[in-house]
């Protein structure tokens, strides 16, 4: 089975009807395309707007049921495809920074909250999830197991891992932030190190701190059928906006999954206590 993810890297509007009024015209592009999921870069709603005013940063907050993302909701029924949409949702003391997704159905499958804020920068005024989640996502060919992380998440071994061991065969990842060589690598290792695929959607160039290159990686290191290793980046975007479609061989993934020792397969959970007792250097 192939699953076809569409990454729309594309540049803000200047308020919350234009970020609608385009991403509803990408979904609908990325329909025409054949696409089972469309994903956004982070924070859409707000073109990853973080004012540093605390009563300017309210004005920009949406519910979970605002009309903004119930739009999508419906949208991804009236389409038949899953969405991924990304926005700045209200929350106490400070608001979140989140994706849902909606499936073919417009059902909510997944409802996930940056866990690793910035809080170095401009996301300190935000609060942090609590939580990685995994769900079942009906295609209607299949059902993937699909969970989610966002950018800076990347950065750390853990969010990819207990995707992972929570059944993750594919992990939509938006993202903010200048895709370079290092940050490239860090997607690599972690579709490699997990056997999952990893779909990345960022801002093209354009917007300030972003540089496009939404990538795929589909985690399939290597096949039994050919030499050496392959490369797992089944796509990389350029740095101009537009839709980037890419196709996961699922079936390849799944027996990869199964016969290589990657993942949990060879893992030694009880010896590794130390890693949630040990904060910054001390034991």
């Amino acid at each position: 089975m192939i699953l076809k993810i569409a990454l729309l890297q594309l540049l803000p509007g200047r308020n919350l009807e234009e970020q609608f009024q385009k991403g509803k015209d990408a979904c609908e592009r990325a329909k025409e395309m054949g696409a089972d999921i469309a994903l956004f870069p982070e924070m859409w709603s707000s073109g990853y707007s973080i004012p540093q005013d605390k009563d300017l940063l309210r004005k920009l907050e949406i519910c979970a049921d605002d009309a903004f993302v119930q739009g999508f909701r419906k949208l991804a029924a009236k389409l038949q495809m899953a969405i991924g949409i990304t926005f700045l949702e209200k929350y106490a003391p400070r608001p979140l920074n989140s994706v849902m997704l909606f499936d073919r159905n417009g059902e909510s499958r997944l409802h996930y909250s940056k866990v690793h804020t910035c809080d170095f920068s401009d996301e300190k005024m935000l609060s942090s999830g609590e939580a990685f989640y995994v769900c079942d996502l009906d295609i209607g060919r299949d059902v993937v197991k699909i969970g989610s992380m966002i950018c800076f998440d990347r950065e750390f071994p853990e969010s990819a891992r207990l995707l992972m061991l929570k059944g993750a065969e594919v992990i939509l990842a938006p993202n903010a932030c200048p895709m370079e060589i290092n940050r490239l690598s860090a997607l690599r290792a972690r579709a490699y190190e997990n056997m999952l695929a990893i779909a990345t959607c960022n801002y093209p160039a354009g917007k300030i701190d972003c540089n496009g290159h939404s990538t795929v990686f589909d985690g399939v290191a290597w096949l039994w059928d050919e030499a050496g290793s392959r490369d797992m980046c089944i796509l990389e975007a350029p740095e101009e906006e537009g839709i980037y479609l890419a196709e996961i061989d699922m079936d390849m993934l799944r027996a990869y999954r199964k016969r290589e020792v990657m993942g949990n397969a060879y893992r030694h959970p009880g010896k590794y206590g130390e890693l949630v007792k040990v904060s910054h250097g001390e034991v």
